[in-house]
């Protein structure tokens, strides 16, 4: 059987819209969370059969109007509402490929010429491709390899290392949602996700809820064996000569604690690595 990319979508959304949230008035008890098929298909103008076909994967092909109505009523953001239109198959997505993932040379050499800013690019699977010497001193001694899910998930000290893991975690979960539908076929985003569906029941749990949501994190909080608590604010960028993969780059407001934690962590860094060389 086909995977049922879209149906699956609708009916978790619909699922987690409260009819208060949608204007309706409710009489009793109601057996299902969120809205009832009826109910959705009435606000967006359309019969119940044709919704209950395309929930159950018997329509596959709605028209662009039809996601429009429907991103409204399940009230979607700009990032789930483009995900609902790539599950229908209304954007193009990204061929899947068996290459390994390759970071740009040049943007590896800019990337060392920021000492003063940890630097990460992640690949199509959140696997981390590279970092600059203060991202790897960061987050140095993460268990499960190069993935930053597999990190976030399956590494016990991640829970201390990041101290508001819950809110970590169903960002990272929220996009990987992003990517796995941008690219659903993808053999190393199925690898990760059937490792981690089956190896970590947090994970599980947190992919049924469907939530799609791109970089939106404006700052993320890390407690370093080395330096303490640090607060670091985050940006996003889509790497152009190679669409599937993403710059992160993180910086300290000037002058504050944070700051002056990051800047001991690039001297301990710098030693070390002198001290290396000189071995």
């Amino acid at each position: 059987m086909r995977e049922n990319l879209l149906g699956d979508y609708l009916r978790a959304r619909r699922a987690r819209i409260s009819p208060d949230a949608a204007g309706i008035a409710t009489h009793g008890i109601r057996r299902v969370p969120g809205l009832r098929r009826e109910e959705v298909a009435t606000m967006a103008g359309m019969s119940v059969d044709y919704y209950v076909r395309l929930e159950q994967g018997r329509e596959r092909h709605p028209s662009a109007q039809i996601l429009a109505a429907l991103a409204d009523v399940l009230q979607l953001d700009d990032d789930a509402r483009l995900h609902l239109f790539r599950v229908a198959g209304l954007t193009p997505g990204v061929p899947h490929t068996t290459a390994p993932e390759r970071v740009d040379p040049e943007l590896l050499r800019l990337m060392d010429m920021w000492p003063d800013n940890p630097a990460v690019v992640l690949g199509r699977a959140y696997d981390v491709l590279a970092a600059n010497r203060l991202a790897h001193a960061l987050f140095d001694g993460f268990a499960h390899g190069p993935n930053l899910l597999a990190h976030i998930f399956l590494d016990p000290a991640a829970r201390t290392f990041y101290p508001d893991w819950d809110r970590v975690a169903a960002y990272a979960v929220a996009g990987f949602r992003i990517l796995h539908g941008r690219s659903p076929y993808d053999p190393r985003i199925a690898e990760i996700l059937g490792s981690l569906t089956a190896r970590s029941e947090e994970f599980a749990a947190r992919w049924q809820r469907h939530d799609a949501r791109g970089k939106s994190l404006e700052r993320k909080r890390f407690r370093h064996p080395e330096v303490g608590e640090l607060t670091l604010h985050m940006n996003a960028f889509d790497v152009k000569s190679a669409p599937s993969q993403e710059l992160i780059v993180y910086h300290a407001e000037p002058g504050s604690v944070s700051a002056e934690a990051l800047t001991l962590l690039g001297t301990l860094a710098a030693t070390r690595d002198t001290e290396s060389v000189e071995r």
